[in-house]
């Protein structure tokens, strides 16, 4: 199923690259989509984070209360203009789903967005198109957090 959103701030494109890749502040987006426990590490242009989150209900009679999420992006070089994209993988071990896909940061209007274009995909015969658009909206809604903690980051 394919997955689409972004995120704009009002901020230049090497401010909101920045936000992306700083700790504390995935640290902060991970305590927002109110993860029981979470791990972040930033190894140069690596992200990586790794939450346990309340199973949306049509999944947990498959995946149990609770759901372990890894998020990982590599973001690219700059490119003119501060345009960067990063390659993104999301994937719930020991679970048959997958998210792959690229995450931009471009310049637009006054500030920047943040935009997120992937392919979720949940490997189970018959069912998989199902919990596929049962599970798009949690991703969404993951992706959604960054624009509300990103404009209060941004703010100070």
């Amino acid at each position: 199923m394919d997955i689409s959103s972004s995120a704009q701030f009002a901020a230049d494109p090497d401010r909101v690259y920045a936000m992306m890749t700083d700790r504390a502040y995935l640290e902060e987006v991970c305590r927002a989509t109110e993860a029981s426990t979470y791990e972040v590490s930033v190894v140069g242009p690596k992200t990586r984070s790794t939450r346990s989150l309340k199973a949306p209900a049509s999944a947990a009679k498959f995946t149990g209360p609770e759901l372990t999420v890894v998020e990982e992006v590599t973001w690219g070089a700059g490119e003119g203009g501060g345009t960067r994209t990063g390659k993104v993988t999301m994937t719930i071990p020991g679970q048959p789903v997958t998210m792959n896909g690229t995450m931009r940061i471009a310049p637009a209007g006054p500030g920047t967005v943040l935009s997120l274009d992937g392919v979720l995909k949940v490997a189970i015969p018959l069912l998989g198109k199902k919990l596929e658009e049962s599970a798009a909206p949690a991703v969404m809604a993951g992706f959604r957090t960054h624009q509300k903690v990103g404009d209060r980051w941004l703010a100070v």
